[in-house]
């Protein structure tokens, strides 16, 4: 029997101890599953995950969820980079386990069960460190954080102090909501599709947003602009946003479609 460890929030343990962990991850090509990493002589290695998963928020802190699968069990194994190149390879559990525990440096390889792990493949759960491992990614310490909108963390600790020290030359700062709004009441109706698509960009920047000023966007000819509409609401706390993305997910262009399914599945 192969032994993995899985990382989730300590709000899940009872769960998880009861019924099991659910396929909730996304893989490759789209696949539901569970996310670990083998078990290694190395307490680091075998936790890195941890600083980088707590960076998204965990509630009562990460628990380590060991799991025993059969050695035949079909996983996925590879580099996190070769999850969107779609170059992870299918191999069983045992063999999965061997290829990472022969890499000189196994930091930020992964592997994933294309399924739900059963309440009784899981060992036991307990506590873990929660400064094991690295964040952003291996050997980031020292390296020039990067400050656009992709990449940091809103209310990060000293995320605004960052970014005023280390202003990014394409994402900031946003302009103000009411300048926002003249923009895509100048542009028309139904509007030039490029302009009000940097500033559907720069309504995704924030937390809060004019939803019902926005929403005749959802009917614009311009698929495009529909499917920014989704991401500029999708972090929104307003409300209304859930309704909204449900409307998009019927959209008939199928673009827009998939973007508002994944906008539901993240919130």
């Amino acid at each position: 029997m192969a032994m993995f460890v899985h990382m989730t929030s300590a709000a899940n343990a009872p769960r998880v101890r009861r019924s099991g962990i659910r396929a909730a991850g996304s893989g490759q090509g789209g696949a539901r599953g569970v996310y670990c990493f083998p078990v290694l002589p190395s307490y680091t290695l075998t936790h890195q995950w941890v600083r980088e998963l707590a960076r998204f928020g965990s509630r009562g802190g990460l628990v380590a969820v060991h799991v025993r699968l059969d050695d035949a069990q079909p996983v996925l194994v590879g580099h996190y980079r070769d999850r969107a190149r779609g170059t992870q390879a299918a191999v069983s559990a045992a063999e999965a386990v061997r290829r990472v525990a022969a890499l000189e440096d196994p930091r930020g390889w992964e592997v994933f069960v294309p399924r739900a792990i059963r309440h009784r493949e899981v060992h036991r759960v307990r506590a873990v460190s929660q400064v094991a491992g690295w964040r952003y990614l291996p050997d980031a310490h020292g390296t020039r954080p990067c400050t656009c909108f992709g990449c940091r963390v809103r209310g990060g600790y000293g995320a605004r102090r960052l970014r005023e020290r280390l202003p990014h030359p394409l994402d900031g700062p946003p302009p103000p909501a009411r300048e926002l709004l003249a923009r895509v009441a100048a542009a028309g109706d139904p509007g030039d599709a490029a302009v009000l698509r940097e500033a559907l960009h720069w309504f995704g920047t924030r937390r809060r947003g004019p939803l019902a000023a926005l929403r005749r966007l959802a009917a614009h000819p311009d698929p495009t602009v529909r499917e920014q509409l989704v991401w500029a609401v999708v972090g929104w706390s307003t409300p209304g946003v859930g309704e909204l993305l449900d409307d998009l997910a019927e959209d008939p262009h199928p673009a827009v479609r998939e973007a508002a399914g994944d906008a539901r599945e993240s919130r």
